[in-house]
């Protein structure tokens, strides 16, 4: 491993890289980054999710089973409705981190939550 010019800090392993190159690039569609949002909330089940992404089923569905695939968000089941959830409280950090700075930068109040398609996502 080198490190950066001076900062002493170790660059991480190509392995790395490319697992948090393909997180990021699953979460580069503003519909995925608006169900890891919503999620990140609390769970909820896909009707749910599509009512407040504004998708339909089959679309917040298929999204939902990306996600699922990459370890980004779990299921249970509940009855006869599958719960949906954010598998990594790390991730969550990362994306309120990251929508939270842009609100910011878009004037938003800190206090008032975000939709993601206010800021252009």
């Amino acid at each position: 491993m080198s490190t950066g010019a001076g900062s002493g800090f170790q660059d991480p392993p190509a392995e790395v890289l490319a697992q948090a190159a393909a997180a990021f690039g699953l979460l580069a569609t503003p519909a995925r980054l608006h169900i890891v949002w919503a999620l990140a909330q609390g769970e909820s089940d896909v009707t749910g999710l599509a009512e407040r992404v504004g998708g339909t089923l089959p679309s917040v569905s298929q999204h939902l089973t990306k996600l699922k695939l990459a370890g980004l968000v779990r299921s249970r089941r509940e009855g006869r409705r599958q719960v949906y959830l954010v598998d990594d409280p790390e991730v969550v950090t990362v994306v309120r981190l990251m929508v939270g700075q842009l609100a910011e930068r878009a004037g938003y109040p800190a206090s008032q939550p975000v939709r993601l398609h206010e800021l252009g996502a």
